[in-house]
């Protein structure tokens, strides 16, 4: 799993237990529906830490109970 992968899956869940939509999640955290469509576009492969921040920010989470799920501590060394 990438990066982008776990950061996707984590917002779908978030979203899916809070029983949010996307375009929800965009009106809460002050983006546009299509940054968060993109983001969640597999074609799409880079991500930008200020979108994440307003999404959290918009969830009324911080970065680091975003990022404290084992999906993030089990990702693959990108170095290669």
């Amino acid at each position: 799993m990438t990066v982008k992968d776990a950061v996707v899956l984590r917002f779908q869940q978030i979203c899916e237990l809070r029983r949010i939509k996307p375009n929800e999640l965009a009106n809460i955290s002050g983006v546009t529906p299509s940054t968060v469509y993109s983001m969640m576009d597999s074609k799409r492969r880079d991500l930008s830490v200020i979108t994440i921040k307003k999404l959290c920010d918009g969830l009324d989470i911080t970065l680091g109970e975003f990022f404290s799920t084992p999906e993030f501590d089990n990702l693959e060394q990108e170095i290669r």
